[in-house]
């Protein structure tokens, strides 16, 4: 079996991804007076994005199964609310979790596509 192209760039997917993930995890809990607005995107618009990147980069970094990547993934975004609770004008919310399933879940499907391109 032939392997990808993109075999050889697997490290830096991890580390990508790890990037990712701690930019994503600081941005969700400091104060939301201090949070960056990117691009003018609501507050579920960044939940799916980030979410679409860090399941591309979970996929690309590491060898798993799409459904232990989606559950991680959403594991990590109720870790993201809880933690929510516990920040500075910051509130918890069952549709960013909703919307962290939907950015996983397109981004574990994005993987599919460009693994079969590349």
């Amino acid at each position: 079996m032939k392997k990808s192209k993109i075999y050889k760039y697997k490290p830096y997917f991890k580390v990508l991804f790890w990037m990712a993930l701690v930019v994503s995890y600081v941005a969700a809990v400091i104060p939301q007076d201090l949070a960056p607005n990117i691009g003018g995107m609501s507050d579920k618009g960044h939940h799916v994005f980030a979410f679409i990147v860090l399941g591309i980069l979970l996929r690309l970094g590491y060898k798993i199964e799409y459904w232990h990547a989606l559950l991680l993934l959403v594991g990590y975004g109720v870790l993201i609310e809880f933690s929510q609770l516990y920040t500075v004008n910051r509130s918890a919310e069952m549709n960013d979790i909703l919307a962290d399933f939907i950015g996983s879940f397109i981004g574990l499907k994005l993987y599919k596509y460009i693994h079969k391109i590349i």
